[in-house]
């Protein structure tokens, strides 16, 4: 029973793995690390759970031939549903946490839409005992800001904080009014929660399917026009320059909300965003011949939001990339396309497509790796992940070789639910470490 549990502390983190023996040496490959400015080919060494002087390694320690390898801070995916509970018929916690091991991910945010929903501390020691029992990949369970996400009452922010929640959110499905929004601020702030939104004005895009451009007057589909987001941003933007209480925003998808979060950071406002990966690569003309697979909230915009998305990634305006992970079993995409369900499978495909974004010269590798590890461990209040000697050995590597291509049958995840299909990449995951201990390869 979800909303059963004994009090007891949450366990953090994966469970199970296969730790390292004695010192083990990556050798020759490339070292990306923001925290410490640093891009370079060099070895690198952990020893049980930390990150040791590569140096000091004698003869005896094992050597794992890195050379075409990218090591980097492990990825932190802000934004992963794990389906359960409430949906396990489209997917499990054990099954995802794999999946996000195999694709590079360290750790998943778990938003609170779970059934129940993420509102009390019972909710959040079932998933984290699911979770540590499961291994994979560590679990940040992000709690609701307001009981049953109804808009109307606030949650326990005590008791989820202390139950190990390290930010609170609002999925936009429900409107706040102005006065709950800075009650939420202030009372969050108080506890020590960050505070992650998801603009969104419902009564603009209700029941919407497509981006409000040429596209879904083409297919004749319901569309969400650019101000249902921005609205919202703005909205949320003045309670900030009120309070002075950072807010994060969550899968930004249009540029006038990227030219909104630009303004209130050189303004000096506390504000950062996260962008759905899927969001860099598709604009709402996928969604020709009603495919079901680019159907997602938000909507894919237009090719110049597309753009705007990307460039506002490369100078900093938006702080990370996440999956958005959202897998579904077959029978919630084959349906006539506005009775299909909304989002994408991510786990598999986030670093890979994030890693062609360098490749095309999109980013930068430093970027790249800001964007996935350093800046949502800073969102979430973590401590910053580094790859420098006596930090804990958690890194994700990446073979920037590898020549491949996705199909469903390949998957981790058990949701299929991509429009990548089909694609080639020029790089994966080939090892994931979480604390010294390996998470991927299995075994």
């Amino acid at each position: 029973d979800a909303h059963g549990g004994d009090g007891e502390a949450p366990r953090r983190g994966p469970g199970r793995g296969w730790r390292v023996s004695g010192l083990t040496v990556f050798r020759g490959g490339r070292l990306v690390d923001p925290a410490a400015a640093r891009d370079e080919r060099a070895d690198l060494a952990i020893d049980g759970e930390r990150i040791a002087d590569a140096g000091s390694a004698g003869s005896d320690a094992t050597v794992v031939d890195a050379d075409g390898w990218v090591l980097m801070p492990g990825v932190i995916d802000l934004g992963a549903r794990l389906r359960e509970p409430g949906e396990s018929h489209k997917a499990r916690i054990d099954t995802e946490l794999l999946a996000a091991a195999a694709g590079g991910i360290t750790a998943v945010c778990v938003p609170p839409d779970t059934r129940p929903v993420i509102d009390s501390p019972s909710v959040v020691e079932w998933i984290q005992d699911r979770a540590t029992a499961a291994g994979g990949a560590a679990v940040h369970v992000l709690g609701a800001m307001t009981e049953g996400l109804h808009g109307e009452a606030l949650t326990p922010l005590g008791p989820l904080q202390r139950a190990g929640c390290p930010a609170v959110m609002d999925v936009g499905d429900r409107p706040l009014s102005p006065r709950l929004r800075r009650r939420i601020l202030e009372y969050a702030d108080n506890f020590g929660l960050r505070v992650l939104v998801q603009a969104r004005e419902t009564s603009l895009d209700a029941d919407s399917i497509a981006h409000d451009g040429a596209t879904a007057t083409r297919l004749g589909l319901p569309a969400s026009p650019v101000s249902a987001e921005t609205v919202a941003v703005a909205a949320w933007i003045e309670l900030v320059a009120d309070t002075g209480v950072p807010v994060h925003f969550c899968r930004l998808s249009a540029a006038r909300s990227c030219e909104l979060l630009r303004r209130a950071k050189a303004d000096g406002l506390p504000v950062s965003a996260d962008v759905a990966v899927h969001q860099l690569f598709l604009s709402d003309e996928a969604l020709d011949g009603y495919d079901a697979m680019a159907h997602v909230y938000p909507p894919l915009r237009d090719v110049s939001d597309r753009d705007a998305l990307r460039a506002a990634v490369a100078d900093g305006t938006i702080d990370a990339i996440c999956s958005d992970h959202q897998p579904h079993e077959t029978d919630a995409k084959v349906n006539p396309l506005p009775l299909t369900q909304k989002g994408i499978s991510g786990l598999d495909t986030l670093l890979a497509l994030v890693w062609s974004l360098v490749d095309d010269g999109v980013l930068d590798a430093s970027a790249a790796v800001r964007a996935l590890s350093l800046a949502p461990a800073r969102i979430l209040g973590l401590p910053e992940p580094d790859l420098a000697p006596g930090s804990t050995a958690t890194l994700t590597a990446i073979d920037t070789t590898a020549d491949w291509t996705l199909t469903r049958e390949d998957m981790h995840s058990a949701g299929r639910n991509t429009p990548f299909a089909g694609h080639r990449f020029g790089a994966r995951a080939v090892r994931t470490v979480i604390a010294g201990r390996t998470s991927w390869p299995r075994g």
